[in-house]
């Protein structure tokens, strides 16, 4: 089953409405420059409606592997993604205390031995490339390199996911999972629950083909 990672969630209504929808992941970003960055605080509040069959993911940028597992620790976060230029030390130090989802901005040159140099991390995110921004611009991931990378590895592919092209990308691809923040929002941070359920349903139909 092609997991769905639902990113970007700073409400209880978007958390549950992504929930009902039959997602598998939450993503909650901590990076302060995100326009869908959320407090510990906020965090803390959603974080105890979440079923146990759906995973906490902190969403982090060049913050040290201490504060993460802090963090991941009192929000009781199942696993961190790491989507700044963090170095394999980083990940490897991670790792010891929580599963590392590690994200790499993507383009048509990009180097799938990179990979290699990451064999803690327990997931590989393909996000999209563009330039002074960390995730959630938007724009499409190659994925060519998307599906040359799952031979062996778990891949999250990101990056204009939409509900019009996850179709697409799951039967080209065939990635461990998908990720969707702004393919499924109003505006940043506040999700369309009827795009939300449409995109997973989409998913789904993808998988039964």
């Amino acid at each position: 089953m092609v997991r769905v990672k639902i990113c970007g969630i700073t409400n209880s209504a978007d958390a549950l409405a992504a929930i009902e929808a039959g997602a598998n992941l939450l993503g909650f970003n901590f990076y302060p420059k995100s326009p869908r960055c959320l407090t510990e605080a906020e965090a803390k509040k959603i974080r105890p409606q979440l079923p146990k069959s759906v995973e906490a993911v902190g969403i982090f940028v060049n913050a040290p592997a201490a504060d993460v597992a802090a963090l991941c620790r009192l929000v009781k976060l199942d696993a961190a993604q790491l989507h700044g230029d963090e170095t394999p030390k980083t990940v490897a130090e991670l790792a010891r205390s929580v599963p590392v989802i590690k994200a790499f901005r993507v383009e048509p040159d990009f180097e799938l031995a990179t990979l290699n140099e990451f064999p803690d991390a327990f997931a590989y995110l393909f996000d999209a490339a563009h330039t002074g921004q960390y995730g959630g611009t938007g724009h499409s991931t190659d994925w060519d390199a998307a599906r040359r990378a799952t031979k062996g590895r778990r891949i999250i592919l990101a990056g204009g996911l939409k509900v019009e092209n996850v179709a697409a990308a799951v039967r080209i691809v065939r990635p461990y999972g998908v990720d969707v923040a702004s393919g499924v929002e109003l505006k940043p941070g506040k999700k369309d629950h009827g795009r939300l359920r449409e995109f997973i349903q989409e998913v789904r139909r993808a998988e039964r083909k």
